[in-house]
This record gives structure tokens, C-alpha cells and sequence, in this order.
């Protein structure tokens, strides 16, 4: 990680108005990864920093959300797993967590469901959105499925960004680890890269707040 991609503890503390007591508190909570707390040698000695755009935008979630929900559950939202175990096809689409045009789809290529797990909730939801904004056509959507279907569960605990290229207007979607490190030739049209750790976020808020 380069240095400019650095925020020193103190830059850090300034910058979002938070303290030390509170930002110690929310790693013993699981709020912050303990992977990003970066030891560094510096002139005063040992030095902690932050990967900077990571830390900023998870403190401004933590602010954002902690008034409506408890540090415990915060910890779950953040968490790359998750304690929902299956939720049905009805309630989901009653509790407007996913559309029925997505549901649809889904059932399309797997067949009628009684229960979805929550990689296949996800895979529902980020299909969805996909299809709601027009980055992604029906048939690309069952490749979406697909590709979750087969090669999520391998990644779920880890940064993944879901991604979608075309060349000649043939599609490639594929889940990467991390995709700053990919190049192609320049006939290749990158059409977007999701990374799936926020839509799991927005998928888990979602259902807590739509909890009877």
C-alpha cells in the first residue's frame, strides 16, 4: 500500500471528531478489522495508520447507523458472514428486500425455492440492482447467478468485487479477489465492478429494518 494511501492515527482522529476511547472500542467490537491497524516506524517512534479511504468511509457508516442500532449489531452488518440462516421467496418479496421481476429470474434459472440461503439472498439482491439500473441485461443476469451460485462461498470472507466486461459486445462476468490489478486489451469495455461488501451491508440493513 503506498504511502499517500495511508492516514496516520492522529490525521484520522482530527479529520472525523472521533476519539480514541471510541475508535479502540469499535475494533474490540469488530467494527474496524484488526488488519487495518498498520504499525509503522516513524521519527517519534511507532506510528498507527489507517488504509485512509477504507477507514473514513466505515467511520462515517459507524456514525451514521449507531443511533439505530446497537455496536453488536453494527458488528454484524460489517461482518463479511452473516446470522440470517434462509429466509422464503414470499417474505422477501413482501418485505420489499428484493423485487419479484428479480425473483423471478432467479426461480427462472434454479427452479421454484422454499427457502433461500443468505449467499442466495445476496445473489437476488445484487442481481436486482444490476437490472434496476440497466448495467446488466436478463441473459448477463443468469450468468450472475451462475458465477454466485458457483464461486461465492470460496470468497464470501474476503473482498470480492463482482465484474462485468464486453468485448464486441460479448459479456464476461467473473468475481475477483480484487480487480485493481487486472488489464486488458483496449477492444475490452469494463461496464462496472461491484464490490460485494457493500451490497451485503445494504442487504443486511434492509432486512433488520424490516423485521416484524
Amino acid at each position: 500500500m503506498n504511502e499517500e494511501d495511508l492516514i496516520s492515527k492522529k490525521e484520522l482522529l482530527e479529520l472525523t471528531g472521533i476519539s480514541y476511547g471510541q475508535l479502540y472500542r469499535w475494533k474490540r467490537k469488530n467494527l474496524i478489522p484488526e488488519e487495518w491497524f498498520v504499525r509503522k516506524s516513524s521519527f517519534t517512534g511507532q506510528e498507527t495508520f489507517f488504509p485512509k479511504d477504507k477507514i473514513l468511509q466505515r467511520i462515517e457508516r459507524i456514525k451514521n447507523m449507531k443511533d439505530g442500532l446497537s455496536l453488536d449489531e453494527l458488528a454484524d452488518v460489517f461482518s463479511p458472514s452473516s446470522n440470517i440462516q434462509s429466509l422464503s421467496p414470499e417474505n422477501l418479496v413482501e418485505r420489499n428486500i428484493v423485487t419479484i421481476l428479480a425473483m423471478g429470474l432467479f426461480e427462472e434459472e434454479l427452479g421454484s425455492q422454499e427457502t433461500l440461503s443468505f449467499n442466495d439472498i445476496l445473489t437476488v439482491y445484487v442481481l436486482q440492482k444490476l437490472l434496476q439500473s440497466g448495467e446488466m441485461t436478463r441473459e448477463e443476469g443468469k450468468m450472475l447467478i451462475t458465477v454466485m451460485r458457483e464461486h461465492y462461498a470460496t470468497l464470501a470472507a474476503k473482498p470480492c468485487e463482482l465484474v462485468l466486461i464486453r468485448k464486441m459486445g460479448v459479456p464476461l462476468l467473473f468475481l475477483a479477489e480484487s480487480a485493481e490489478q487486472i488489464y486488458f486489451d483496449k477492444d475490452v469495455k469494463w461496464i462496472f465492478r461491484l464490490p460485494l461488501a457493500a451490497s451485503m451491508e445494504e442487504l443486511k440493513l434492509k432486512i433488520n429494518e424490516t423485521e416484524a
